[in-house]
């Protein structure tokens, strides 16, 4: 056995030395010494060796007295008690003159690489068992950033060694069956990135939260990036769309969510770190471009591909010279040990109410119990098992606490915050980033955490009723007939990538105006038609937006983008905005903008809006959104569907305004369908053939206007009925004169999804496509089946 090396420089490090430096630092010596020709730029560093611990531990006996500690663990002893007293045998305990002698002769060489006399260096923590793929020790030791001077970075070494015994690694390593003194630290220094003139942040490599496997995520924060890990701050989202990214003609960036961003961490004048608050001017602006993100997010692709798994990246922004660096990559630990067969799906089945507080929503479950509002943690015996942890923000030191929650609940953070990855690991719904949940949130009072309503998180009061339900994915069966799916909320469109669907039937783009832009199109365009208080609030909704149209355009484009995503390649039928004037004009600005109609349902609402003086303009900023996700985005799977189309001649106008925004059907393999939803089009099934590529009927709106009975109406309910023999007649005979035509039909509704007979009904009358409400797919998709095998062996039996 040869001399002990202490040190290794990164570029003679790779994946195959978790062993003796440690997963953080085994990857970045992969990535240094592998990646450099694909861009990845990993600040240069070096490494003390597991061997060097080992010298350590047999220094002054310090093994035994380590193992003493266990034993007293073992037999009983509190653990913050043995914690505490291994800590302070590593933390007195000198290092070994060799390994001294060895950090201090890299610190001096690593100085002169980079040109700085006493440079400010990373000091990480690396463990020889971090980052596997069945367990993960990443965070649970200390990182100590600008560390500068031979004595810094020597403390600096020792308090590493000694948070390989904090007090959470210890109960991890129990809980998992690892043996305390088998696991050696290696310690990473690194050239510290001048994030604190910048910004930082994580990126991973597919969605977090569903494990949605075509994106990249990126979220950034101003300053040094333990705001954004420790879930300090809310930052900002990139979301990059993989298969975009191939073309360098197209913009991959699907969707940008700007932060809060109140903190951000900086140098301290004495050393080390220090958080303050983050200028008002830099709050509500991008810490990165699109630039800056795409380079990021290839970088990201190629660690990926490199590594053959999902991965959670951290990078760092040089403030100085602009360049950006990753500096740590570990495998992704969550959603790639999930089972992809199998769809759980949660739903509450009373109605909730209005909730106390609202953030981002982690993971697809729901919580309850009893509010336990802590600023602290506290000893295990005084969290109750199942109480909804209620807090500003988690660190590693809540994890004992967060094991027994039922739910979790946060003031700060977004989805890649300490209280978002610890809350996925334990499969315990967390609300991150309520801004207000420990002041609303009272101690005691019973509350429901539903994350299952999409990307919002809600607490409710009370304990609700709710239901959990598994599909088999894998058992759902074949069916000629597409049965595709309605999606509304682009927040929540990732959740259902698993699902075998055959695409979207069916996205409505008013849902994105009304939850994501928020002001009627007409009220960016024309302010000076406003009163001063909606003038104010639109001003600070588009604030950053020299053009106000623009910012109209970027928030439905990104919300058609993320449902366009979520099925590529398969089709997605985006029907463009169809509110009634009555909601026009409850949309911020929108009442200078509407009239008073009688009957809004059959007064001036879709086809007939896009070509009129008073809403034009605003279909243009729908036009332009709808051309920016296809032609810039490229996500040609996006449909175009016309709602409410009366005559011919409307017709004909819609699809010239179409065309003078850009989109011409037919170029760039755009389709436009037509909603049959009003007698007129069934009538006329052949004429609207030769100007639109397919059908979608409403049934809602086609059984109101074919019987001549208002929907809402409580006193009709008895008359209103899909099932009704003219309605029927009237889906058989669009099937047949638009299948003449070579045009498909498709149904979107509710109704299937409650009537097998509907569905069977439709399936006899030879739909192409029904689509339905996610959590219906599976029940739908067996309808149709059973369906289908009752018409086949009627036909059989027809045939002899």
């Amino acid at each position: 056995m040869g001399p002990i090396r202490h040190v290794v420089p990164f570029t003679e490090l790779g994946r195959h030395d978790v062993g003796r430096a440690g997963g953080k630092n085994a990857s970045l010596g992969e990535m240094t010494t592998r990646l450099g020709d694909a861009g990845v730029r990993v600040p240069p560093g070096f490494a003390t060796t597991a061997e060097a611990y080992e010298e350590l531990l047999g220094s002054r006996d310090l093994r035994r007295r380590v193992e003493a500690q266990i034993d007293r663990l073992h037999e009983g002893a509190p653990l913050d008690e043995v914690g505490a007293a291994i800590r302070s045998l590593f933390l007195v305990e000198p290092l070994p003159a060799p390994l001294r002698d060895a950090v201090l002769a890299a610190y001096e060489r690593l100085a002169e690489e980079i040109g700085r006399e006493s440079p400010e260096v990373a000091v990480r923590s690396s463990a020889t068992a971090e980052d596997l793929p069945e367990a993960s020790f990443a965070g649970q030791q200390e990182t100590y950033l600008n560390v500068s001077g031979a004595d810094a970075l020597l403390e600096a070494c020792t308090r590493c060694y000694a948070s390989l015994f904090t007090d959470r690694a210890i109960d991890y390593r129990e809980r998992m069956g690892f043996d305390h003194l088998a696991v050696a630290l290696s310690i990473g220094v690194q050239a510290m990135v001048r994030s604190d003139l910048a910004g930082a942040g994580v990126v991973f490599t597919l969605d977090p939260e569903s494990g949605f496997p075509e994106v990249i995520v990126v979220s950034a924060a101003w300053g040094l990036g333990e705001t954004v890990v420790s879930g300090q701050v809310d930052p900002d989202e990139y979301t990059v769309f993989k298969p975009s990214m191939k073309d360098p003609e197209l913009d991959p960036v699907i969707d940008v969510r700007i932060g809060a961003k109140r903190l951000k961490a900086v140098y301290a004048d004495t050393g080390l770190t220090r958080t303050v608050d983050t200028p008002d001017g830099e709050r509500n602006q991008r810490v990165l471009d699109d630039a800056e993100i795409r380079t990021l997010a290839g970088w990201a692709a190629a660690v990926e591909e490199h590594y053959g798994c999902p991965m959670d990246i951290e990078w760092a922004k040089d403030g100085l010279t602009g360049e950006l660096w990753i500096v740590q990559a570990r495998p992704e630990t969550v959603q790639s040990r999930r089972r992809t067969t199998t769809l759980t799906r949660r739903r509450l089945t009373a109605g909730p109410g209005e909730p106390l507080v609202e953030g981002i929503a982690v993971g697809e479950a729901i919580g309850q119990g009893r509010v336990v509002a802590l600023d602290v943690p506290v000893d295990l015996d005084r969290f109750p098992q199942g109480g909804v942890l209620v807090t500003g923000v988690t660190d590693p030191d809540w994890e004992p606490v967060m094991k027994r929650a039922s739910a979790i609940v946060t003031d700060h953070g977004g989805r890649t915050s300490h209280a978002a990855i610890v809350s996925r690991e334990l499969g315990v719904p967390a609300v991150v980033g309520t801004g207000n949940g420990t002041r609303i949130l009272r101690d005691g009072h019973s509350v429901t955490v539903s994350c299952a309503e999409g990307g919002s998180g809600r607490v409710y009061p009370g304990l609700l009723p709710y239901e959990e339900t598994q599909t088999d994915l894998a058992e759902l069966p074949a069916t000629r007939t597409r049965v595709m799916l309605n999606l509304a909320d682009p927040s929540a469109a990732f959740r259902w990538w698993r699902l075998p669907a055959d695409g979207v039937g069916l996205a409505r783009l008013e849902f994105i105006v009304a939850h994501q832009v928020k002001v009627h199109p007409m009220a960016l365009l024309h302010p000076e038609r406003l009163d001063a208080p909606d003038r104010h609030v639109i001003e600070r909704l588009a604030e950053g937006y020299l053009d106000r149209g623009d910012y109209f355009v970027d928030r439905l484009a990104h919300g058609i983008a993320r449902i366009a995503a979520s099925r590529w390649p398969a089709p997605v039928v985006v029907r463009t905005s169809d509110f009634k004037t009555n909601e026009y004009a409850k949309l911020l600005g929108g009442r200078p903008f509407e009239p008073d109609e009688a009957n809004p349902m059959i007064g001036w609402r879709g086809a007939s809006r896009y070509y009129s003086d008073g809403y034009r303009e605003g279909f243009a900023l729908e036009c332009r959104a709808l051309r920016r996700v296809r032609d810039g985005m490229g996500l040609t799977n996006v449909i175009v569907m016309i709602p409410f189309c009366r005559t011919l001649g409307e017709a004909d106008r819609v699809l010239a305004v179409m065309a003078d925004e850009g989109l011409v059907r037919g170029e760039n393999g755009l389709q436009v369908y037509v909603m049959a939803e009003i007698p007129a089009n069934i009538i006329l099934a052949r004429e609207f053939a030769e100007r639109f590529d397919g059908f979608s009927i409403g049934s809602n709106d086609l059984t109101q206007l074919t019987l001549g009975v208002d929907r809402d109406s409580e006193a009709l309910a008895h008359v209103f009925d899909e099932r009704d023999t003219a309605v029927v007649r009237s889906i058989q005979t669009l099937a047949v004169r638009a299948h003449a035509a070579g045009r498909p039909v498709g149904l979107c509704g509710q109704r299937p999804s409650d009537d097998p007979a509907f569905t069977a009904i439709l399936v006899e009358a030879g739909l192409d496509s029904i689509s339905v409400a996610p959590d219906s797919f599976a029940a739908v998709k067996g309808h149709v089946a059973r369906a289908e095998t009752t018409r086949e062996n009627a036909t059989g039996r027809r045939e002899e």
